[in-house]
């Protein structure tokens, strides 16, 4: 008896992911695509069948096209402050759904330009699947540089939200709700926060299988473990089921043609690892997985003005001099040393800080 259309698709996509992830090296792979396609009489089917328009947020994404439409269509007062795009590209075959968020913070502009490249660069004519990007979820906060919603909430940690609760959790339901259900992986991105700088990586639950692959498959700059805070997207989509990812790099408030370069290639890959496109994918190597990670905070009492002595990404071990803190009204001096062996992966500018103040962020690899 024939295979069903439905049947025979799955088979294939099965075939393709057992040959991309190379569980059976270049032997037996093409060996297994003969067994399917001797052992089994089927009617050979287009490449599209079964394969329809995409509805999403009342819209209709034609195979093969792509869409971008604001997230409420309506003009009205609310709308202006609520709203945000929606970018939308239908393969032309059948694949999974990756999805690109941005903006949650504001203020950090590099992750809103590698979804808005990265969707620009994608051909939904090759594509295999659907690439979603919100590029700026709190929209406001990026035309006018604020980390915070216009109720002074953290969007970050509002997920999943709800009706009926503030502004971000009401912008939080609406994302999970409408997008999320839609989505087979998920790329948050981001930068550092205010006055600090972060080394382009990766951050990821490396307890779970998928997300640690997913990760790996990014293939630029560093992955660091950790679920992330509650009510963070990447971690209330993990909940979900949805392997998610963070990539961070740079500084918040600017464009940084290098960072967004790595994030655009970085998606590029995930893509590629999805089996979306036809791109050779790259890994990161398994020295550069940090599954430990520590931050360096000024100590009490030794607040004052802040000089780096060691650069983002240095290495560093036990006892270095990562920098100093001047007591502008004593002028005495305390040093800032670091406590454990590691890679410097975020770090303050220069600045004024307090007792407490996070400096510096060292993550290692302790596999063990």
């Amino acid at each position: 008896m024939p295979l069903s259309t439905e049947k025979w698709l799955a088979l294939i996509a099965l075939c393709s992911r057992l040959i991309r992830r190379r569980f059976f090296g270049v032997i037996l792979a093409p060996v297994l695509l003969i067994v399917v396609f001797v052992a089994t009489p089927i009617v050979i089917a287009s490449d599209t069948d079964g394969w329809t328009a995409l509805q999403l947020l009342g819209r209709e994404i034609a195979v093969g096209t792509k869409s971008k439409f604001p997230f409420i269509p309506d003009r009205s007062f609310e709308a202006s402050y609520l709203n945000m795009p929606v970018f939308v590209a239908r393969g032309s075959s059948p694949g999974p759904t990756l999805c690109l968020t941005a903006g949650v913070h504001g203020d950090e502009l590099n992750g809103v330009e590698v979804a808005r490249r990265a969707f620009a660069q994608a051909n939904p004519q090759t594509l295999r699947g659907t690439l979603i990007a919100l590029p700026a979820i709190n929209a406001v906060g990026v035309r006018t540089g604020s980390r915070y919603l216009s109720d002074r909430r953290d969007l970050n940690r509002a997920f999943p939200g709800r009706e009926g609760g503030s502004v971000a959790a009401v912008i939080a339901h609406a994302v999970f709700a409408n997008v999320l259900h839609h989505c087979d992986a998920l790329v948050d991105l981001h930068t550092a926060s205010n006055n600090r700088a972060n080394l382009p990586q990766v951050r990821a639950d490396l307890s779970n299988p998928e997300i640690r692959e997913l990760a790996i498959h990014f293939g630029l700059g560093i992955v660091v473990g950790g679920s992330g805070p509650d009510g963070s997207l990447r971690r209330e989509a993990a909940r979900l089921g949805i392997p998610s990812i963070i990539y961070e790099a740079g500084e918040p408030y600017r464009f940084q043609e290098h960072e967004i370069n790595r994030g655009v290639r970085g998606v590029e890959n995930v893509m590629a690892y999805l089996d979306m496109t036809s791109r050779v994918d790259q890994e990161i190597p398994d020295a550069r997985v940090y599954e430990k990670s520590q931050w360096v905070r000024t100590a009490l009492g030794e607040g004052g003005f802040f000089f780096p002595a060691a650069e983002l990404g240095s290495i560093v071990t036990t006892g270095d001099l990562l920098g100093i803190i001047v007591d502008p009204l004593t002028d005495e001096n305390f040093e800032v040393i670091s406590p454990i062996p590691g890679q410097i992966i975020g770090m303050a500018v220069p600045q004024p800080v307090l007792s407490g103040y996070a400096l510096f962020h060292l993550a290692w690899h302790d596999p063990g």
